[in-house]
């Protein structure tokens, strides 16, 4: 007597573990980057602080905090998909700006009181803010499908 072979219940497909192992990766190496970006640009922000065009100081590194932070906070939370993402360029953006204002041993201090460091500041964590408040009032981002 024959016996016909059982049907065997098709397997699921093993990419999914492989799209979300990659998923996560890249979420992580976005956070990483972004993080990165913060401290670099805090530092070409310190950079463009001092400027001067003609003998006058010049604010357009308020300027470059705005437009950058805000790129950096829509970066952040598009790479690492999660609302509190906005933090990880702000953190070190923040610990070098309250590092460049405080004077060292030998009296030198990177960012000078004067309006154009006092712009900076406020401004750059202004836009830091705002993009939190965004995320934060935003309803909740999109489910991801596999």
């Amino acid at each position: 007597m024959s016996v016909a072979p059982q049907e065997q219940l098709p397997q699921p497909p093993r990419p999914v573990r492989a799209r979300r192992f990659v998923d996560v990766g890249l979420r992580v190496a976005g956070g990483m980057i972004v993080v990165a970006a913060g401290a670099v640009t805090a530092v070409l922000e310190l950079l463009l602080a001092p400027l001067r065009i003609g003998g006058y100081l010049v604010g357009v590194a308020a300027l470059v905090a705005v437009v950058v932070n805000i790129a950096l906070s829509w970066f952040a939370i598009e790479t690492v998909g999660r609302r509190w993402a906005v933090a990880l360029p702000a953190l070190p953006w923040v610990v070098i700006m309250v590092a460049a204002a405080d004077r060292t041993d030998e009296g030198d201090v990177l960012l000078v009181g004067n309006w154009v460091g006092l712009t900076l500041v406020v401004a750059g964590a202004m836009a830091f803010a705002v993009m939190a408040f965004r995320s934060i009032v935003a309803g909740p981002p999109a489910p991801i499908r596999y």
